[in-house]
């Protein structure tokens, strides 16, 4: 599916919190074309691969009042075509060369790549800068991508027993905030696009001053350049649209949502906390992903092994820290209830176990926890695809590539002190939302 959803990109960016002893994670360099393009090459020649992503720093969050769903057809839409490769030839063309080809939306962003043995990467760059400036969208095949794209809202979302839950969960949290709209847009919004809709987010936002491309692979910098300038060099920028405005969120919002459904196997319960990104805060965003990483991640956390392994009331638990936005991000911890213990039991046990981790924090238990975050260089160093998803991620928000780079010092300054205050002012002034989800009772 051309769709990821932000629990995929969640997990790439679970993997970036992993760093190593080097400064330097990646090694990469990058340059600006004259149009504005900002391209960045991760060496790695271990193998004659490549991988070659454009990342446009627009996504859900940035469409028109009402018209939901447009930035994720838009992307569909690019598959079908220019005046010089119309309909299928795009896919087509990829694939009779070995190449995979692929992209997603997401709230911030959207991203087309293509990984491929290295002889093919200009092939892949002369399609991918046809496409940014001359995409050619027929009624024909606009009609034939809303309706795949209504489509996939039914089954994905729709069909889904629990998504009642979590679109009304999001709204809760965000109120009025883009953020609080489905990537996907509503199945209303879908039916009501047209084609100028679409369009006019293309002109918009698919520029080369709002793009970053990313080669990642057996290439380096001379032939990088040479390459970009040949195949994005000549495309002219548009002038760009207005991007989403973020509202702020009040610090004393406190609200809870419980729903009982069809079709749910098992209660969940799930606690958000609305704090700063890293553009807002880095400091405290390092400081709280290594909070996460010891509170909640992983089968040797401390929630983890109080609760599931001692006391048994959770069948699963778990934290999680997204810094990458670029608005606000969220803290968040998620259970699943062991058999017979009700959440209201299980909420409290989170409060006390919670309780205890924070004051248990110290030097030798958060720098046992940085030296895991640091432990997994070496599969960011082995694998070019993962790397250019990462480096994407970062500079699509607006991390300078020195920032990038420095992630490990970054890790590594991080004080158990600080942890421990960016813990307490978390859960003392942080908004915070609740939501519980159980199944309806005689549902088999």
């Amino acid at each position: 599916m051309r769709n990821v959803l932000k629990t995929i990109i969640f997990v790439v960016l679970f993997v970036f919190c992993i760093s190593s002893a080097n400064a330097k994670l990646f090694d990469a360099s990058e340059f600006y074309l004259s149009n504005g393009l900002r391209v960045i090459v991760v060496p790695n020649h271990k193998a004659p691969i490549v991988k070659h992503m454009v990342w446009y720093m627009a996504g859900s969050v940035d469409e028109e009042a009402g018209k939901g769903g447009s930035a994720h057809l838009l992307e569909h839409l690019m598959f079908r075509g220019t005046k010089d490769v119309p309909e299928q030839s795009f896919n087509n063309i990829l694939e009779q060369n070995g190449a995979d080809s692929n992209a997603f939306t997401s709230l911030d962003y959207t991203a087309y790549h293509q990984k491929l043995d290295i002889s093919k990467l200009e092939l892949a760059m002369a399609l991918e800068a046809d496409r940014m400036q001359n995409l050619d969208i027929s009624p024909e095949a606009f009609a034939l991508e809303r309706d795949i794209v209504f489509q996939e809202r039914m089954q994905v979302v729709e069909n889904n027993p629990a998504s009642p839950f979590s679109e009304s969960y999001r709204r809760l949290m965000w109120g009025e905030h883009p953020y609080a709209r489905p990537v996907s847009g509503t199945s209303e919004e879908i039916k009501k696009l047209g084609l100028e809709d679409v369009r006019r987010y293309y002109e918009r936002f698919y520029s080369p001053d709002n793009a970053v491309l990313i080669l990642s692979g057996d290439i380096d910098v001379q032939t990088a350049r040479k390459l970009a300038e040949k195949y994005y060099g000549r495309i002219e920028k548009r002038p760009l649209g207005v991007k989403a405005s973020f509202p702020q969120i009040k610090s004393d919002v406190k609200a809870e949502l419980k729903m009982t459904l069809p079709h749910i196997n098992a209660g969940r319960i799930t606690r958000s906390y609305i704090t700063s990104s890293y553009r807002e805060n880095p400091a405290q965003a390092y400081n709280l992903a290594v909070f996460s990483r010891y509170l909640g991640e992983g089968d040797t956390s401390e929630l983890y092994k109080e609760l599931v392994l001692n006391k048994k009331l959770a069948l699963s638990i778990s934290s999680g820290f997204d810094y990458t936005n670029r608005s606000h991000s969220v803290f968040s911890i998620s259970a699943m209830p062991a058999e017979g213990v009700a959440p209201e039991a299980l909420n409290r046990a989170i409060d006390e176990a919670v309780a205890r981790a924070v004051n248990d924090i110290s030097l030798d238990r958060i720098e046992k926890t940085k030296r895991k975050m640091l432990s997994g260089l070496v599969y960011l160093k082995d694998n070019p695809f993962e790397a250019a998803d990462i480096v994407g991620t970062m500079a699509a928000v607006g991390m300078s590539l020195e920032e990038i780079e420095n992630h490990a010092d970054m890790i590594r300054r991080v004080k158990y002190k600080n942890v421990k205050a960016a813990a307490k002012k978390l859960f003392e002034e942080s908004p915070v939302f609740s939501g519980v989800l159980l199944p309806q009772t005689g549902d088999k």
